[in-house]
């Protein structure tokens, strides 16, 4: 099988007479067939006991360092779950014997036999990274020769303002309230159940995002229309509080250096989720019974059942709510940059695919074929 050395020499050689694009096929094309030689000859790991014991010691030690650096429940039950199949993907070979080429070769795998998305095999990288930085306390080698997933652009299923009407019109209750806050301020549905009392501004009209997608904070907009539901729906989560608090209920979960500082913040009003679960629930990391928040997939059956009955010919999810936000923005005229602070994303790169979609023409193009003559009868 070719080195490294000997196919970087050939790469080199070729883009003396080739194009660019051509190279990189070239280069493409090699990696792939490293990728297979190197599969065919891999023989078959029968897994110890001993190794099984220290893949289990160090999947404890993952789930420890993504506490201690306080990631999100999301981001560790991913992680824990791409862990898994690199486990598998390795045989189970011990964990102290694996190094930066059973990385390239999983990632490769997921590109070539799992034909993952770009976005799905950058998940699954930033995941086995942490599990090597925080856990083995290794570095990953540079990874040139690793087969990249390919990058398809999907443009965004995005709703008109009649047809929101419309499956506005078939949710009832707390859900098209939540439903509403997430169109009305472009929210992601965790950022919406993740609200707190004191993320509410009623009086300005603004939300508060804490710990958002990157871990950033951000305002967004309150619509002035919900103010009277809101008060309304708040009085009910107060007399659910007071409920909580005359049975001892202990208090909601707290970002883990708070609930340290401050045992009791918990039970404080301030604190209380928006929307609360009428449930009490066990917590997955401490054990502790407590109020939760809304559970996530609730409303995401709400929202696929309100489109079927609208009959709404598209896919529609909640996150197609906050795709609308944004296009509903740029029809009305507001500044691209504005409409990605709303929506809290890093690049404007991200904001500006909402311009592919937009129903409104901003440059006046006309298609040729409306400016045919009409044909004799």
């Amino acid at each position: 099988m070719l080195t490294s050395v000997q196919t970087d020499q050939c790469l080199t050689k070729l883009s003396k007479t080739y194009e660019s694009w051509q190279v990189e096929q070239a280069a493409l094309a090699l990696k792939i067939y490293r990728y297979y030689v190197k599969t065919i000859s891999t023989p078959e790991h029968s897994i110890t006991a001993g190794e099984k014991e220290q893949w289990q010691f160090v999947a404890n030690e993952m789930k420890t360092m993504l506490r201690l650096k306080q990631k999100a429940l999301a981001t560790e039950r991913t992680y824990m779950s791409w862990l898994r199949r690199f486990y598998r993907f390795v045989q189970g070979k011990s964990p102290y014997k694996i190094d930066s080429n059973h990385v390239k070769d999983f990632l490769s795998f997921l590109a070539l036999d799992q034909k993952v998305s770009k976005s799905t095999q950058n998940q699954a990288f930033n995941a086995i990274l942490f599990f090597y930085r925080h856990v083995l306390e290794q570095q990953i080698d540079e990874l040139k020769t690793v087969v990249r997933a390919h990058h398809s652009r999907r443009l965004p299923a995005v709703l008109t303002k009649n047809e929101i009407t419309d499956l506005f019109s078939h949710i009832h209750g707390t859900h098209r309230l939540i439903a509403s806050i997430i169109y009305g301020g472009g929210l992601r549905l965790r950022e919406c159940l993740n609200l707190r009392m004191k993320d509410v501004d009623l009086e300005n009209g603004f939300l508060t995002i804490i710990g958002g997608k990157g871990d950033k904070d951000r305002k967004t907009l309150l619509p002035r229309k919900l103010k009277k539901d809101l008060v309304e729906h708040i009085e009910r989560v107060r007399l659910l509080h007071h409920k909580d608090r005359q049975n001892n209920v202990p208090g909601v979960a707290l970002p883990q250096a708070l609930e340290r500082k401050y045992p009791n913040a918990g039970k404080e009003w301030i604190w209380q989720w928006l929307f609360p679960s009428g449930k009490l629930s066990e917590d997955p990391r401490s054990g502790i019974i407590r109020r939760h928040h809304v559970y996530p997939s609730t409303l995401q059956k709400k929202i696929r059942q309100a489109a079927k009955t609208a009959r709404i010919a598209k896919r529609v999810t909640v996150h197609t709510l906050r795709h609308s936000f944004a296009t509903h923005l740029l029809e009305d005229g507001y500044d691209i940059r504005t409409i990605q602070d709303l929506l809290g994303h890093a690049s404007l790169k991200t904001t500006m695919i909402y311009t592919h979609v937009a129903a409104k023409n901003k440059i006046g193009v006309k298609s040729p074929f409306d400016q045919l003559d009409e044909p004799d009868e």
